[in-house]
């Protein structure tokens, strides 16, 4: 009877569950970015080599966790690759690029990054309901911002930019700080919408801090993008409401006052800002933009290797550097950084996988209405948004790319289940965030 009561005692506590709930999250918080890099910096904000080589370190858990769950649920693993092949060839790519790439070693170093970061967001797609993410994300990037927000009453120096005094929070810089405000508006949005989550107060906290994070960072192309996830909830929430031809005028009427606004922006947004006295270059964006699109021309169909461009072994990226007198880390642009590694053929790919995600969003937010589709969607052309100023597509241990991946291959995995049983039974409403994450 004794050995017996040892041997129940002597049984692990915590699940597996509440391992992969735990886990995802620390690996998320891991790959934002965020205290650990603010730790490591030189007083002017720069990381040196061993602050580099440190964080890279800090990135083998994260490997390590997203490769113990998928080995656990392998059969699972294979169904997602299946379903979301457009993907796992896009992953492809940067190895292959390795051929023409200018620097080689770098392009191969950096698509492993890219293949071991990538590995969970097919964790947190095979894991997790869109549901359960969105309150992993509320609770991780939460977390990300009460920091930022303490941090400013500890330490007012540390939680702003050295040189502008602008917020950056825990994070290295004030952009970085913006997006995950922006993200925190989304999902704390999201969470007040769901009606059976709760956390009404604690949304409606996160979602005063996210703003005020949001102003203080000063980030344009965070506040854009928060401004084009409110348009795209009504949107999508309009969408779902209609059917048959009204549905489709709705599609069209969106697509054409999307395109008008970027024509709009595209014709008018210098003059303007020189009008208003603001910086017309955006922040010295547009003479890169117009130097990065000759160096296109050059490699059109292959480009110049995954990441290989902005190193310091390429004579080109050194070129446009001496011309705008600051070493620009990337083209400030997602798209153009596409190109420049893959060419146009890279481009291409990229961009069916794109419509084809944002197609399967759109059908399941339509046809799925139990499962809390509607932020993923969001999510998703909130990226897009974000990397017409930025550069976040294909970046190795990268939270939001992270994010943007799970989006993709949620999308694929679920679209072929939903489209041959529409209504899936409704899961009974939860009472807290650890019941309604250890559903599975």
């Amino acid at each position: 009877m004794s050995a017996y009561g040892l041997r129940i005692t002597s049984r692990p506590a915590i699940g597996w569950r509440t391992i992969e709930c735990w886990g995802a999250g620390v690996s998320l918080f891991l790959q934002t970015g965020a205290l650990f890099p603010l730790m490591l910096a030189d007083a002017d904000g720069a990381l040196s080599d061993p602050a580099k080589a440190i964080l890279r370190l800090l990135c083998l858990p994260v490997y390590a966790f997203a490769g113990l769950i998928l080995i656990r649920n392998f059969p699972q693993f294979l169904i997602a690759l299946r379903r979301s092949l457009p993907f796992p060839l896009l992953l492809a790519l940067p190895f292959l690029s390795v051929l023409w790439s200018v620097g080689p070693s770098a392009t191969l170093r950096r698509a492993i990054g890219l293949l071991f970061s990538v590995l969970l967001a097919y964790v947190l797609a095979i894991r997790f309901t869109p549901r359960q993410l969105l309150l992993l994300v509320f609770a991780t990037v939460g977390t990300c911002i009460v920091m930022s927000v303490a941090i400013l009453g500890a330490s007012p120096s540390l939680a702003r930019m050295p040189l502008d005094g602008a917020l950056r929070g825990i994070f290295i810089h004030k952009n970085s700080l913006g997006w995950y405000a922006s993200i925190m508006i989304l999902v704390a949005t999201a969470v007040l919408k769901d009606g059976t989550l709760g956390w009404r107060r604690t949304a409606i906290t996160l979602l005063i801090a996210g703003g005020f994070c949001l102003v203080g960072s000063g980030s344009m192309t965070a506040i854009i993008a928060t401004a084009s996830a409110f348009c795209l909830i009504g949107f999508y929430s309009l969408l779902q409401r209609t059917s048959g031809m009204v549905r489709i005028v709705v599609i069209l009427f969106f697509v054409q006052m999307s395109v008008g606004l970027l024509i709009v922006l595209h014709e008018f947004l210098v003059p303007f800002l020189e009008a208003l006295g603001k910086d017309a270059t955006l922040t010295g964006r547009v003479p890169l933009w117009e130097l990065v699109d000759r160096q296109i021309a050059d490699h059109l169909l292959l480009g110049f290797g995954y990441q290989a461009f902005w190193t310091d072994a390429n004579p080109e990226a050194w070129i446009i550097w001496s011309k705008i007198q600051w070493q620009s880390p990337h083209s400030h642009n997602g798209y153009r950084d596409t190109i420049l590694s893959f060419g146009i053929s890279g481009l291409s790919l990229f961009a069916l996988m794109l419509c084809r995600a944002v197609r399967q969003g759109a059908i399941l937010h339509c046809r799925d209405t139990q499962y809390g589709w509607l932020w993923l969607n969001v999510f998703t052309i909130m990226v897009l948004v974000m990397n017409l100023t930025e550069s976040l597509f294909l970046i190795p241990n990268d939270a939001i790319f992270i994010l943007f991946a799970t989006a993709i291959i949620m999308f694929s995995l679920y679209a072929p289940v939903v489209s041959t049983n529409p209504c899936p039974p409704q899961p009974a409403p939860a009472t807290s965030m650890t019941r309604e994450l250890q559903l599975s």
